[in-house]
């Protein structure tokens, strides 16, 4: 695991680039510049930290560095992007003792429903287990998996057109 470091040190994060939002915490997480937030992952494309709102035992989220605003935003070339976030998180869950990978939930809030509008993967597990105050959260139209993400972003490189209804994308 690579140490983050300020915007001044690290080459793949910058205040004048437009992929860096100075105002958003994910950003300003993915930079180092929140010491208080324990990271634990970094590449030079991902990083990944503890939900400060944890919904299940295990809450993970697996955000990119370079500043994405949603799912929504999301383009056919970014399926990799995409996978890579799914096999951190997956990562993440078994290095942290996470045996039972049939019981967990990888998704994304969809626009209006997100908190930070930065790109963020929750990692859920178990996720039998969920928090009864926050199951709603990761259980209705508001939250997508990353394989119903992976196939609209398919339909996408296929040439077809996406379009958002209630949440979800569908072709038109």
């Amino acid at each position: 695991m690579t140490e983050a470091k300020h915007s001044s040190e690290n080459p793949n994060i910058s205040a004048d680039d437009d992929s860096y939002d100075d105002t958003c915490v994910f950003c300003m997480i993915a930079n180092g510049d929140c010491p208080h937030t324990n990271i634990l992952f970094i590449d030079e494309d991902i990083v990944c930290f503890q939900d400060i709102y944890p919904g299940a035992a295990h809450h993970y989220l697996v955000v990119p560095k370079k500043h994405i605003r949603s799912c929504k935003s999301l383009e056919a070339d970014d399926i990799s992007l995409v996978k890579k976030m799914a096999a951190v998180g997956r990562s993440m869950l078994k290095s942290n003792n996470v045996t039972d990978l049939e019981d967990i939930s990888l998704g994304f809030h969809v626009p209006p429903y997100i908190s930070v509008p930065h790109l963020h993967l929750h990692v859920l597990a178990p996720y039998s287990q969920l928090n009864v105050e926050t199951e709603y959260k990761f259980t209705d139209f508001r939250y997508l998996t990353v394989e119903a993400l992976l196939q609209a972003l398919e339909m996408k490189k296929e040439g077809r057109k996406l379009k958002w209804i209630n949440c979800l994308p569908m072709c038109i």
